[in-house]
C-alpha cells in the first residue's frame, strides 16, 4: 500500500516545527507497512492533483503566508476540486486561514485565500496564545499550543469545542474546521505527535478514498473492455 502526500512550501511554513505533522504521518504509515511518499511543493506550475492523497499546509508569519498565497491562487480550482474528491488535507494557522476567503492583518493588508470554505479570517493586535485544550464531536480530547492574531469565522463543523484556551476567535468557543477529509487549525504543537488518533483517522480516510478509486477504477476498465472480449469470442 502507497499513499502520496503533498508537503506545501516546507521551507516557508513550518511555524512552530509544523513539520513535525508530516514526521508523524510518515511514521505512523511506516509502522502499518504503508508507503508514504512525501512531495515537497515549492512551486504550483504544472501541479497535478491526480496522485495526492493528502495535503498538508503549515504555518507562518503573515510576510510568508503572502507569499504563498500568491502561488496557491494559481492552483485553487486544482486544490478545491481535491477537497470536494475527498483528498485528505490538514492546514495549520496561517494554512488554515488560506482555505478561506481571505485573510486582513491587524494593519490592514488583505491576503487572498483559495475560497475552498466559505469563511474569512481577521487579525488582531492582541494575540491568542497558551496551550489549548479542545474535545471532538466524538469526545476526543485533542491538545495543542495556539499562537495567533488572527479570529477565524465559519459556520462548518468545528474540529472541536473548547474546553481550555481560545480557539478559532476567543469569542464562539470553537476550535478549527472539519469538512470532508479537510481539517483547518490553529492547533500547532506539532498537533499530529501530540494527538496521534487524528493522524491514524487522516491515513485511514486516504486509505479508504485511495481503495474506492481502485476498485472503480478497474471496474470501469473491466466494463469498457468486455464488449471487445465478448465480441472477440463470438466472432466466427
Amino acid at each position: 500500500m502507497k499513499l502520496v502526500l503533498y508537503n506545501f512550501f516546507p521551507d516557508r511554513l513550518n511555524l512552530y516545527g509544523d513539520r513535525g505533522n508530516v514526521i508523524a504521518l510518515q511514521k505512523r504509515c511506516e509502522w502499518r507497512g504503508i508507503a508514504l511518499e512525501i512531495v515537497n511543493i515549492k512551486s504550483t506550475q504544472s501541479l497535478s492533483f491526480s496522485k495526492a492523497d493528502l495535503l498538508f499546509i503549515g504555518g507562518g508569519s503573515d510576510r510568508e503566508q503572502g507569499l504563498v498565497a500568491h502561488e496557491l491562487l494559481k492552483i485553487k480550482k486544482e486544490f478545491k476540486d481535491g477537497i470536494e474528491d475527498g483528498v485528505g488535507c490538514l492546514a495549520i494557522c496561517g494554512g488554515y486561514q488560506l482555505l478561506g476567503h481571505n485573510y486582513t492583518t491587524s494593519e490592514g493588508k488583505t491576503y487572498s485565500g483559495m475560497e475552498i470554505c466559505d469563511f474569512y479570517s481577521v487579525g488582531h493586535k492582541e494575540r491568542l496564545v497558551g496551550n489549548i485544550l479542545i474535545e471532538t464531536k466524538d469526545l476526543t480530547r485533542v491538545l495543542g499550543f495556539e499562537n495567533h492574531s488572527g479570529r477565524t469565522f465559519h459556520p462548518y463543523e468545528p474540529l472541536g469545542k473548547v474546553i481550555k484556551g481560545f480557539g478559532n476567535n476567543g469569542e464562539d468557543g470553537l476550535e478549527g474546521l472539519s469538512y470532508k477529509n479537510t481539517i483547518g487549525t490553529y492547533l500547532h504543537g506539532p498537533l499530529l505527535p501530540k494527538n496521534p488518533t487524528l493522524a491514524d483517522r487522516m491515513i485511514s480516510a486516504a486509505i479508504e478514498r485511495s481503495m474506492v478509486s481502485r476498485v472503480s477504477f478497474n471496474l470501469m476498465i473491466h466494463w469498457r473492455m468486455k464488449p471487445n472480449i465478448l465480441q472477440k469470442k463470438f466472432v466466427l
